[in-house]
């Protein structure tokens, strides 16, 4: 059976040389590359009988391939981003080439999934302030080697983001059955993502063997921000939080806005929502590590 490697051509870390060094790297793999949007998720699903699937991008293409996967045929992923949250957060190098040897060798780990709406992600989703976050970096468009702008930026936004609104998030929408929040983090893992190499742990419970774990601040103030920016670097204290809707190992969040907000899954910008599903697919990945 085929081996088979999908590259992202457009990633911010992927060049001629690196895939011709990946490739050695993982050994006798069938190189097919990306041309548009969503071909990751259709090059997988055309190689339902492959031995295993490498994806070499950063996690938009790893967001595209796990849409297209069965359960049983293993994965591995190469970082090739600016930020390649998912394998780092399951212990890959962050160096390409380390980390396709290491897939080489052909560990794998059952790991789960979360969906949204229907759409799967690897390591987070969320609606608000970091969908909207995300937004702005897709507003930025690409650069001339059609490379996204990588995590730093993302935090750079972000901090732009909390700036206009003056530190202040107000109650947007309703988790049923949990109450009112001011936007909704979804975990699949720790961390949630990567300010550059510092880990941002959002939701330091979540694991990648488990079901979903919600972070949700009912509002958020000037005074509070201090504080919730130490949760999330030291990863502790949120989830005692008097002020955070912490839960943790969920099969199912479900999420109504009291108007459209935006949504991402995986750093991927999903458009508008008034309502949103979040899913724990427990199980339902064979990862290489």
């Amino acid at each position: 059976m085929t081996r088979l490697l999908i590259v992202n051509p457009y990633a911010s870390g992927v060049t001629e040389e690196r895939i011709a060094e990946v490739t050695a790297a993982l050994g006798d793999v069938e190189v097919r590359r990306t041309e548009h949007r969503g071909h990751a998720t259709e090059l997988v699903r055309e190689a339902p009988e492959a031995e295993a699937v490498y994806v070499f991008s950063g996690d938009g293409g790893f967001n595209e391939a796990l849409n297209g996967i069965g359960p049983d045929t293993p994965m591995g992923f190469v970082p090739g981003g600016g930020a390649s949250v998912l394998p780092r957060a399951l212990g890959l190098p962050r160096n390409a080439v380390a980390a396709a040897e290491q897939l080489a060798k052909g560990r794998t780990r059952r790991i789960s999934v979360g969906r949204v709406n229907g759409r799967r992600f690897g390591f987070s989703a969320g609606i608000g302030i970091d969908a909207e976050a995300v937004r702005r970096i897709e507003g930025r468009g690409r650069a001339e080697d059609g490379a996204r702008a990588g995590n730093l930026t993302f935090a750079w936004e972000l901090g732009r983001l909390v700036a206009q609104r003056r530190g202040r998030f107000d109650p947007a929408l309703e988790i049923l059955g949990r109450g009112r929040a001011a936007f909704a983090l979804v975990a699949n893992g720790d961390p949630y993502t990567y300010a550059g190499p510092i880990p941002v742990r959002i939701a330091p419970e979540a694991r990648f063997e488990l079901g979903i774990d919600l972070v949700a601040p009912r509002a958020v103030s000037p005074f509070a921000l201090p504080r919730l920016l130490t949760y999330a670097l030291l990863g502790r204290g949120q989830a005692g939080a008097g002020d955070i809707l912490y839960e943790h190992d969920l099969d199912r969040i479900e999420v109504v806005c009291d108007a459209p907000m935006p949504l991402q899954a995986d750093g991927e910008d999903l458009g508008d929502v008034t309502s949103a599903v979040f899913e724990a697919e427990r199980g339902a990945i064979t990862a290489l590590v």
